[in-house]
């Protein structure tokens, strides 16, 4: 039963909305923090092109800046240019599509179930894509990325599903920390299914013992050509979504007052995760904490309006993630740490800290 006070803000909420718009085009101020938000994007832009340059620049065989500027624009076929249009543009590519793919994918996990706390990798997304790629590889022998990928997608979509549908039952539904412990067990069952295939069969394991903990090394080039048409897809769906998030904030009775098509937006949405999640899973392996972290960082600098948030986040994701590969390239002088472990360093906290102020809010 709704209240007097909801019936009528259902009533009057597209007129509200509509002065509310018209008011923030005459506002001199509305206009300055557009202007403010704009310019902090093409500062993030230009950082992910310094990181761009950093990442092609710097990795296991020191190459000269003056060296690499050269053979970037003019590839004679000597080592360096092999290196940098073999080996390092193709990882760099890869980084900045999956990073904004998974960027992308957490601001509109955490807008579409008004959760904080909720993150494709936390919620099972990822390790059910990773499972899922895992069956295609060891029982019906698929190798190539472009194969397996649809099994991403079947397996991203199954797990998002179940998720959803049992974390959504019960009792404590509406609490915000029943999804990720759904997640969580989603992810304990999917990792011991995973881990047991790759101990049983060596043949699967060879072929995917780097890319199961995250990195930009495999499956590398054709990784990126099989992926980047799922992922632009996925970013343009939820990019088209960012008026309905933005209503969907204010509560679905207000959202459905504002015109709002729930079933149809969350539909639209759940099939832009999948995407992003199923192609950066695909091109990458399970990356976790990323698309946990990046979006709070995007509302912190651009406040609540997704027409904002997703832009900021797909920025700032791929910086994040483009810096963790070239930390973990540096960091230890005969190796290299995976991605997807530097991503957790930087991640993990972050969870913990929302964790914390979730629990402080509930008291």
């Amino acid at each position: 039963m709704h209240s007097v006070a909801e019936d009528g803000w259902s009533e009057l909420a597209p007129a509200a909305a509509a002065t509310t718009v018209a008011s923030a085009r005459i506002d001199p101020r509305g206009r300055r923090s557009g202007r403010v938000r704009l310019a902090g994007l093409a500062v993030a832009l230009l950082a992910l092109v310094g990181m761009c340059l950093l990442s092609v620049w710097v990795g296991a065989n020191h190459l000269p800046f003056t060296v690499v500027w050269r053979v970037l624009w003019h590839n004679d076929g000597s080592p360096p240019a092999l290196v940098v249009h073999d080996l390092r543009i193709p990882r760099t590519l890869l980084g900045l599509a999956v990073g904004a793919a998974l960027g992308v994918a957490g601001a509109l996990t955490q807008a579409l179930t008004r959760n904080d706390l909720a993150e494709p990798g936390l919620l099972g997304v990822n390790i059910g894509a990773s499972a899922a790629v895992v069956v295609g590889i060891s029982v019906f022998g698929v190798t190539d990325p472009a194969g397996y990928v649809w099994f991403a997608f079947v397996g991203a979509g199954i797990t998002s599903v179940a998720v959803f549908a049992i974390g959504s039952a019960g009792r404590g539904a509406e609490t915000p920390a029943t999804l990720v412990v759904t997640g969580a067990a989603a992810t304990a069952l999917l990792g011991a299914f995973v881990n047991a295939v790759l101990l049983l069969d060596t043949a699967t394991f060879d072929q995917i013992r780097f890319w199961d903990v995250g990195s930009l090394a495999a499956p590398g080039a054709p990784g990126l050509t099989a992926t980047w048409p799922f992922i632009v897809v996925g970013i343009l769906l939820a990019v088209s979504l960012a008026r309905p998030l933005n209503a969907l904030a204010l509560g679905e009775e207000s959202a459905r007052g504002l015109g709002v098509h729930l079933f149809r937006a969350r539909a639209v949405g759940a099939l832009a995760v999948v995407l992003l999640c199923g192609a950066a899973t695909t091109a990458a392996g399970p990356i976790a904490f990323v698309g946990l972290a990046v979006p709070h960082a995007a509302r912190a600098i651009a406040g609540p309006d997704h027409r904002w948030v997703l832009p900021y986040s797909g920025l700032l994701a791929a910086i994040l993630l483009i810096g963790a590969d070239l930390v973990g390239r540096v960091i230890i002088a005969q190796g290299e740490l995976r991605v997807g472990v530097v991503a957790a360093f930087v991640g993990a906290p972050v969870f913990i800290a929302l964790c914390r102020r979730a629990r402080l809010v509930q008291r």
